[in-house]
C-alpha cells in the first residue's frame, strides 16, 4: 500500500511540475479591455522597429537603418519602418488653433516612401488658415533626393475637382477640371508653364 502511495505520489508530482513547465515556457497573451499609453513600439525579435504608435510629444524624428535624426512634426500618429529600421511611410494626423484663433496644422496625411528615397503615394486631406485641399499625389523618388509629383488627383480651395498631371521634371502638362460652376475643361501647357490648348463645354467641334 505504501509502495502505491509512493508510486502515485511520484506521479502527480511529475505532472505537476510538466505543466508547470509548459504554462512557463508559453507567453502569456494578456487581455485588456483599454489601455492610455503615450508610445507603443512594435519590433521584431531582435528589437529591429517596424512600427510606432505615438502621441505628438512622442513621435520620434525621422529614422534611417535605425539611426533617429531630430525632425518636428506638428502631428501624432503612426510611422512604418522596413526590415532595415527605415522609415516608409506613416499615417498622421492634427489640428489646433493658435493664439489668435487661426485654425493650423489641420489634417491627415496617408503615405507611402520609396526604398531608401522619398514619399511615392499620398493620400491627404488638409484645411486649416494656409491649405485647403484633399486628394491623393503619385511621384517619383530618387535616391539622390530628388523627388518630383507626377499625378494629383483631388479638390482645392476653390472648390475645382482636378486631376493633373506632370512630366517627369515635375511640370505641369495637362490639367483635367470641373470647377464648382460644373463647366470642365481640359488645358495642355509646354515645358514654359504656358497654356498651348483648351477645350471645355463652350469649346466647338
Amino acid at each position: 500500500m505504501v509502495r502505491m502511495l509512493t508510486i502515485y505520489s511520484v506521479a502527480l508530482t511529475c505532472a505537476l511540475a510538466g505543466i508547470l513547465v509548459m504554462g512557463a515556457s508559453k507567453p502569456s497573451s494578456p487581455t485588456f479591455d483599454q489601455i492610455t499609453v503615450h508610445r507603443i513600439n512594435v519590433v521584431e525579435p531582435d528589437g529591429t522597429m517596424r512600427m510606432v504608435v505615438s502621441n505628438h510629444a512622442s513621435l520620434p524624428g525621422i529614422i534611417t537603418h535605425g539611426k533617429e535624426q531630430p525632425f518636428q512634426r506638428p502631428q501624432a500618429g503612426m510611422l512604418f519602418y522596413n526590415d532595415e529600421a527605415s522609415e516608409i511611410g506613416g499615417l498622421i494626423f492634427g489640428g489646433h488653433k493658435n493664439a489668435k484663433g487661426e485654425v493650423e496644422d489641420s489634417g491627415g496625411s496617408l503615405s507611402f516612401d520609396k526604398y531608401d528615397a522619398k514619399q511615392i503615394v499620398q493620400l491627404a486631406g488638409v484645411d486649416d488658415k494656409e491649405d485647403h485641399f484633399s486628394g491623393m499625389g503619385v511621384s517619383d523618388s530618387l535616391r539622390a533626393g530628388e523627388s518630383h509629383r507626377r499625378v494629383w488627383v483631388g479638390r482645392d480651395e476653390t472648390g475645382s475637382a482636378s486631376v493633373i498631371l506632370m512630366d517627369g521634371q515635375g511640370r505641369k502638362r495637362m490639367l483635367m477640371q470641373v470647377p464648382a460652376d460644373g463647366i470642365p475643361s481640359i488645358t495642355f501647357l509646354d515645358e514654359q508653364g504656358a497654356v498651348t490648348k483648351t477645350i471645355n463645354a463652350a469649346s466647338k467641334p
